[in-house]
């Protein structure tokens, strides 16, 4: 399960913000893990939840967005929305997809005391 291990990098994120702007702890953290980032959403809130006794995360509510993936299609050269790395093209059906967007793991923002 790489999600624990995501969810420690992600805590060392925020503990090193806090480290450069001081606050006591995490009321609220919205993270964004694209459809096409490769990490099951349950397991990563699961994870972060195990992990967030006695840090800066303890007691937070997190929001996790999915916003869906996109790619430029090589044959056709739309750019096409696409829910998995396996899709064909929606226009010509050809499977030659570059991956543009929904790869992404980030936090987006956090509210703090």
């Amino acid at each position: 399960m790489h999600e624990l291990s995501l969810a420690g990098g992600i805590l060392r994120v925020l503990e090193q913000t806090r480290e450069r702007d001081p606050f006591a702890r995490i009321t609220q953290l919205r993270l964004e893990v694209g459809a096409l980032a490769s990490v099951e959403i349950e397991s990563l809130r699961f994870a972060l939840n195990s992990i967030a006794a006695d840090t800066i995360l303890a007691g937070a509510s997190i929001e996790i967005d999915q916003p869906p993936g996109s790619a430029w299609c090589l044959p056709c050269g739309h750019n096409v929305t696409i829910t998995s790395r396996l899709d064909a093209c929606p226009h010509c059906g050809g499977f030659q997809l570059q991956p543009t967007g929904g790869t992404e793991l980030r936090v987006v923002d956090m509210q703090v005391e």
